[in-house]
């Protein structure tokens, strides 16, 4: 789900180079992404900022989001890219801190 026999193989295939560097861009740029979302993560938990938690789930949304959408227009299926479920539950986990915190 995101390991190398998804990435080399564009890598190395025939496409332009130009696809095949903007791929590695998106590729690497998700890698940025949630590298970051965990130590924003990690320091969210210590020090309390909802509106940090809400961009989160907000983009982790709109993550689980396109593997829905990608997955059951081309693919017909949610199961051979199942990446939205830990999206989703990652998602759900945060907003039930982000309300306790902002009862608190």
């Amino acid at each position: 789900m995101g390991g190398p026999e998804v990435h080399l193989p564009i890598q190395q295939s025939e496409l332009s180079l130009e696809l095949r560097a903007l791929s590695a861009v998106l590729w690497h740029a998700v890698t940025v992404i949630l590298t970051i979302f965990a130590i924003a993560a990690f320091f969210s938990a210590r020090r309390k900022n909802a509106d940090l938690g809400i961009i989160m789930i907000a983009v982790q949304v709109g993550f689980a989001g396109l593997f829905v959408y990608y997955g059951l227009a081309l693919l017909g299926t949610l199961w051979l890219m199942p990446q939205w479920i830990i999206f989703l539950a990652i998602s759900v986990v945060m907003g039930i801190g982000v309300i306790r915190e902002k009862r608190a």
